[in-house]
């Protein structure tokens, strides 16, 4: 059912913020355990061609600060926004020295909101119509204008009036502009951060949410034994170029996440056709959150394993 919604809210142009604290499944598999197991579940939800932004905290300090993002976000996009933690974080204590540094803006970016004024301007206003060709459409909100600016909500097909239509130009037309809309949100998304310890390797890490912590003391391990890992940490979907750069210029690359079915590495490579030999998965799943010794072990035995 929640898939269903989150269908409707996309399809509709809604703003929406959910918060997925992911532990371990399927069903209420062990619900004190945590895992990273709601990937494709939560990029896909709907049935229909459909992609929600996720953004990945690693730490509450990232839960404050991206959690203002994802309000942000959803206004200007005007869609669906799933902020991806776990069991780990989300239940666990965490002690920072850093909240302070926590930034709470005094206005909200609401996006493409159009005033009484502007709609004073307009000869005619159309709900679904692409302006600025970026799939970003002009929305309003209730009781702006005495006359103008109203629309009816719907989650059938519809033309760029909002009018319900069947019409299959109209609707190519629609999820066409949804998918330019996409591409507008990779500029919008927190970039990727990049992990790097002393010489440049051929090989890389990329790590999403609480894996970074254990990921990045493994990379420290690591080139204590001479092993050169760059590591890359994914904070959003969609994947922004400088994640598919990153893959390009490396030999392999390692995958580190928390569930049996590689499901990062299956959406790396759905989404920027990567080639799948090239990324290597080191998996965890026992509902414990994954350790530095975890990571080491599984990329000394596949770099032994490609030798």
């Amino acid at each position: 059912l929640m898939s269903e919604f989150l269908g409707l809210a996309y399809f509709a142009e809604i703003p929406v913020v959910l918060v997925n604290v992911q532990r371990g499944g399927p069903s209420t598999g062990m619900p004190t355990r945590t895992q990273q197991a709601d990937i494709i579940s939560s990029a896909y939800a709907s049935h229909g061609d459909t992609k929600h932004v996720l953004l990945f905290p690693s730490d509450p300090k990232e839960c404050f600060e991206m959690s203002i993002q994802s309000f942000e976000l959803a206004d200007q996009l005007q869609t669906p926004i799933i902020l991806m933690t776990d069991l780990d974080l989300g239940m666990n204590d965490h002690l920072s020295s850093s909240f302070e540094e926590i930034e709470i803006p005094k206005e909200y970016d609401r996006g493409k909101v159009l005033s009484a004024e502007q709609l004073d301007a307009l000869e005619v206003f159309g709900r679904y119509l692409d302006v600025d060709d970026d799939g970003v459409c002009y929305r309003t909100l209730p009781g702006t204008h005495p006359t103008k600016g109203s629309f009816f909500t719907r989650g059938t097909s519809k033309d760029e009036m909002a009018r319900y239509t069947e019409k299959g130009d109209a609707y190519v037309r629609n999820v066409d502009r949804l998918l330019k809309k996409w591409e507008t949100t990779k500029s919008l998304v927190p970039a990727p951060d990049q992990y790097a310890k002393g010489k440049k390797g051929t090989s890389g890490i990329l790590y999403f949410g609480t894996s970074k912590h254990s990921v990045e003391e493994a990379i420290d391990l690591l080139e204590l034994e001479n092993h050169h890992l760059e590591g890359l940490r994914i904070k959003a979907f969609p994947f922004s170029n400088e994640i598919k750069a990153f893959i390009d210029q490396m030999e392999k690359v390692f995958v580190v996440e928390q569930n049996r079915d590689a499901q990062m590495r299956s959406l790396l490579i759905n989404e920027l056709e990567i080639a799948p030999m090239k990324l290597v998965s080191i998996l965890n799943y026992d509902g414990q959150p994954i350790t530095a010794d975890f990571i080491v072990n599984g990329i000394k035995t596949e770099i032994l394993e490609l030798v």
